[in-house]
């Protein structure tokens, strides 16, 4: 194990390493706000395009939770706490929390604007890794921002 105080377990600068993981946690908190959005959506979405946004609301939660894992995980892998607390993803937040909200088209904005949010904190990380060689972290958001990406076409499309 490299023992210098310039180089981390991983391989990067451990102050510049702990930077990156407090961004990180904002946004593992943003991505849990809006894991929260999309079950509510999930749960109150009403109207003639139930059934198709009941799934997609589920599709999207259910890989939101994968996400927010994986960005737990890297945070403990550049030597960081994940944040854990609902104190925490509050105050963490830049989204628009949705509340009893059941209109398609107000749901899918929502949807749209969180994305959006998140892509644009994801840019910003994305860049402070790749500045730092940090393939693993370049590598996972590089994923969210092309999967995301991609949803937030489709439901902007949905919305025309």
């Amino acid at each position: 194990m490299n023992t210098s105080k310039n180089i981390n377990h991983i391989g990067l600068n451990p102050e510049k390493a702990s930077k990156l993981a407090e961004g990180l946690n904002q946004l593992l908190a943003n991505m849990q706000i809006y894991y929260q959005n999309l079950r509510g959506l999930h749960w109150n979405i009403k109207g003639e395009h139930f059934f198709q946004l009941h799934t997609k609301f589920e599709e999207l939660y259910t890989d939101t939770q994968l996400k927010i894992d994986e960005t737990a995980e890297r945070i403990l892998t550049l030597s960081a706490r994940p944040v854990h607390t609902f104190e925490a993803y509050l105050s963490l937040n830049r989204l628009r929390i949705g509340k009893d909200i059941s209109e398609a088209r107000e749901a899918v904005d929502l949807v749209v604007e969180n994305l959006s949010a998140l892509l644009e904190l994801e840019r910003s990380l994305l860049e402070e890794a790749q500045a730092l060689s940090d393939e693993g972290t370049t590598a996972m958001l590089s994923d969210y921002i092309r999967e995301q990406e991609k949803v937030s076409w489709m439901l902007a499309s949905w919305l025309q």
